[in-house]
């Protein structure tokens, strides 16, 4: 099901540069998250599995399945909403993962995807926003007051955010030594700027809903673009350095405002 990818040399460059001892794999088959079984089947290819978990209490009653799944013991690799390539640590040495889904994507984008995720695991982020919000997903949950599949795209796109403020300051300064992927991110960019200039509006007409806004507002981030209200606050160095509390704080006050 994996086997190693043939890197381009834009990419090379930035795995020596950034996470050398990182493998990058290509997955046969696609997928959201990888089930136990076919998780434990990269113990073939690894020199260790020592699969991560997170306590119970951190996660309210009516957390999805997955979720609760992947706080848990068995080894979890990829969950709902992280794109078509992930990374883990879960694994001695850390892995890069390739989803099938990313066949007939241009080239460039994929070469920019792996890159930016070598990116993340040089800046040792957290995996997951499990291991972000940590106890605090609890006051988040609270302060948003959605379905439990919505708090977890919230959660899912606030953190997202959080790690574009880490990473957007690498991509920027490749434009020099690695022009390509420099290219593909600020293409990525300009595909995003006329959805998210609109964002606002499209939200008060009931044409987006807050989730799916914050998904697109987050995923902006990471290319410097201008936000609308409110999540023009989430672009901040404060959001960069106090991370879990001030997203909570955003939530609780986004909310009380769209309540009045």
């Amino acid at each position: 099901m994996f086997e190693a990818r043939d890197l381009s040399s834009p990419v090379e460059a930035v795995r020596d540069e950034y996470a050398s001892d990182v493998q990058v794999l290509d997955c046969a088959r696609d997928f959201e998250t990888l089930d136990p079984a076919r998780a434990e089947d990269l113990g073939l290819v690894v020199d260790a599995l020592e699969p991560a978990g997170y306590p119970a209490d951190w996660l309210p009653a009516d957390a999805p399945t997955l979720l609760a799944r992947y706080a848990g013991s068995d080894l979890t690799i990829g969950m709902p909403g992280d794109g078509s390539v992930v990374w883990t640590r879960q694994t001695e040495p850390p892995l890069v993962l390739v989803k099938a889904r990313v066949e007939g994507s241009p080239e460039a984008f994929v070469d920019f995807l792996i890159a930016e995720a070598l990116v993340e695991l040089a800046c040792e982020v957290p995996e997951h926003f499990l291991g972000f919000f940590e106890a605090d997903y609890l006051a988040l949950d609270a302060a948003t007051d959605l379905e439990p599949n919505d708090t977890y795209q919230v959660a899912a796109a606030l953190f997202d955010g959080w790690v574009g403020l880490q990473t957007r300051e690498e991509f920027a300064a490749w434009q020099d030594d690695h022009p390509e992927l420099f290219d593909a991110w600020q293409d990525a960019g300009d595909r995003l700027e006329d959805r998210v200039s609109g964002l606002s509006r499209a939200v008060a007409r009931g044409e987006t809903d807050f989730a799916d806004a914050t998904e697109l507002a987050c995923a902006a981030i990471k290319h410097g673009l201008e936000l609308p209200a409110p999540f023009a606050a989430l672009d901040t160095d404060a959001y960069r350095d106090h991370g879990p509390e001030y997203a909570v704080k955003w939530a609780e006050k986004t909310f009380d405002s769209l309540a009045e």
